[in-house]
């Protein structure tokens, strides 16, 4: 499986921006697809996902903010970020999972500054 992103960059505070993630290769039975992000000088942390049923899950930091949503027609998940916070700072990374498995797939990681 193979998960490239795209639409990182700079904003200013209060800003919006829209993440995709495109994955192919072997993908069927992929029911997992979510994004982490990673600050600079910190650990890595969840932030959004959502399942092939629909339902999605938020980090607190994140809740009413970031939206998550999936195209299963075009195996891309989106995050929709409004209202951008200095402390979105951050290369945020696509990650899948196949049902009931364990192993993630990564994608390349997209930069997100967000300025104040």
């Amino acid at each position: 499986v193979q998960l490239v992103e795209s639409g990182g960059g700079l904003v200013q505070a209060g800003g919006s921006l829209r993440l995709s993630c495109t994955a192919s290769g072997s993908i069927s039975s992929i029911s997992f697809m979510g994004w982490f992000r990673q600050p600079p000088g910190k650990q890595g942390e969840f932030v959004a996902s959502i399942i092939s049923g629909g339902n999605t899950n938020y980090a607190d930091s994140v809740k009413g903010r970031f939206a998550v949503s999936r195209d299963n027609a075009k195996n891309t998940v989106y995050l929709q970020m409004n209202s951008l916070e200095p402390e979105d700072t951050a290369v945020y990374y696509c990650a899948a999972r196949r049902s009931l498995q364990v192993t993630y797939y990564w994608g390349q990681g997209t930069l997100v500054t967000v300025s104040s």
